[in-house]
C-alpha cells in the first residue's frame, strides 16, 4: 500500500533521519565490490539483499530508539538506463531491479514502522553522468525524457516520493522535477556543491534553487544538499536569506576533502562523527526547518547516531 505519497510527513517540523553513505559503507566496511558504484546490483542475489537489509537495520534502530521518523532511500542511485547498460542489464531487467528495490524497502518498512516512527519510501534517482563532474550535460527536456522511465517505474511501485541525489547542474534537476510531476510523484532535489559552496558548474546554490522553482512552478516538495562537508556550505546557509528555507534536508560527507580529492583517494575518510553531529546542530540553530538529516560519502550509522543525539538535544 502507498502510504504517504499525498501527504509527506517530513513536510511537518518533525525530525526525520535517513541513512548515510550506502555505497562507501558496502565497499569499505563490508568488502563488497560495486561496479560503477551501483548498489542495486546486489539485489540480484540473496547475500546482496541481506547486506542491504542489514545496512538499513542499523539506522532504523536509531530511529526507533529515539521515536522519530525515517526516510528509506532506495539503492537505485545508479539504476537508470545508461548505467544499467554498462552493467549488462536489459531494459526489462533494469525495470525489475527498480521494482525489487522498492519492494525491499517496503518489506523493511513493514518490519519497523510504528506510530512514533513513520517511514517514508523514497525512490532514489541519480545523475545520468558523473556525480562530481558535469562535463556531460543535457537540456532540461532531454533530462525529463531520460529520467521519465525511472520516474514512471517508481510511480507504479510503493514509493511515496522521488529524491534526486547529487545533482550537479540545474537542467538535470529541472528535468527530473518535471518527470516526477508528470507521474504524480512528489520530488525532493538534492544538489551537491564544491568547497566554495557553489555547484560544480560555478552556479550559486541560491540561483540553482530559484531557477528550478521558476521553471517548474515551485514543484519540488523541498531541496536538500548532499555529498559535501558542512564547512563547504554552512556560511551560505547561515546567511538567513529567504531562499534557504526551501532546503529541508542535509546529507553531508564525513570528509572535508573536495570532490577531486575524494575521487583520487584509495582509503575512506570517516571524519569525526561527533564533530559532524555538532555541525548539524549549529546549522539547525538558524535553520530549524531543516528536519531531514542523514549522511553521504564516508558516513555510517555512527555518524547518524551522533547527528541524532546532537540535534535532539
Amino acid at each position: 500500500m502507498i502510504q504517504y505519497r499525498n501527504n509527506l510527513p517530513q513536510l511537518s517540523d518533525d525530525l526525520f533521519l535517513t541513512d548515510g553513505g550506502l555505497e562507501t559503507t558496502l565497499i569499505f566496511h563490508k568488502g563488497w565490490e560495486l561496479p560503477h558504484f551501483a548498489a542495486f546490483d546486489l539485489l540480484k542475489h540473496d547475500k546482496g539483499q541481506k547486506a542491504i537489509r542489514e545496512y538499513f537495520h542499523q539506522y532504523l534502530a536509531i530511529a526507533l530508539e529515539n521515536k522519530i521518523g525515517f526516510i528509506l532511500e532506495s539503492p537505485t542511485w545508479r539504476s537508470s538506463e545508461d548505467w544499467g547498460q554498462r552493467l549488462g542489464y536489459s531494459v526489462d531487467q533494469l525495470a525489475q531491479a527498480n521494482a525489487n528495490s522498492i519492494q525491499l524497502m517496503r518489506e523493511v518498512r513493514d518490519e519497523y514502522q510504528n506510530q512514533k516512527t513513520k517511514i517514508v519510501i523514497s525512490g532514489c534517482i541519480g545523475p545520468r553522468g558523473d556525480g562530481y563532474d558535469p562535463k556531460f550535460r543535457m537540456s532540461s527536456d532531454e533530462a525529463e525524457r531520460y529520467h521519465s522511465v525511472q520516474a514512471s517505474q517508481f510511480k507504479n511501485s510503493h514509493a511515496d516520493m522521488i529524491t534526486a541525489i547529487t545533482m550537479n547542474y540545474v537542467e538535470e534537476a529541472i528535468g527530473i522535477t518535471k518527470a516526477a510531476k508528470a507521474n504524480g510523484m512528489p520530488v525532493a532535489i538534492s544538489f551537491t556543491v564544491e568547497t566554495d559552496g557553489r555547484l560544480p558548474t560555478g552556479q550559486t546554490l541560491r540561483d540553482a534553487i530559484e531557477q528550478v522553482d521558476q521553471a517548474t512552478q515551485n514543484a519540488p516538495a523541498y531541496y536538500m544538499l548532499n555529498c559535501a562537508h558542512p564547512s563547504h556550505f554552512e556560511d551560505i546557509l547561515l546567511s538567513g536569506e529567504s531562499w534557504s528555507k526551501r532546503i529541508k534536508g542535509l546529507r553531508a560527507n564525513a570528509s572535508r576533502k573536495s570532490h577531486a580529492e575524494l575521487n583520487e583517494s584509495e582509503t575512506l575518510d570517516e571524519g569525526n562523527p561527533q564533530e559532524l553531529g555538532l555541525q548539524y546542530k549549529e546549522i539547525r540553530k538558524s535553520m530549524s526547518h531543516l528536519n531531514v538529516l542523514g549522511g553521504c560519502c564516508g558516513t555510517d550509522h555512527r555518524h547518524i547516531g551522533e547527528i541524532c543525539k546532537a540535534c535532539l538535544n
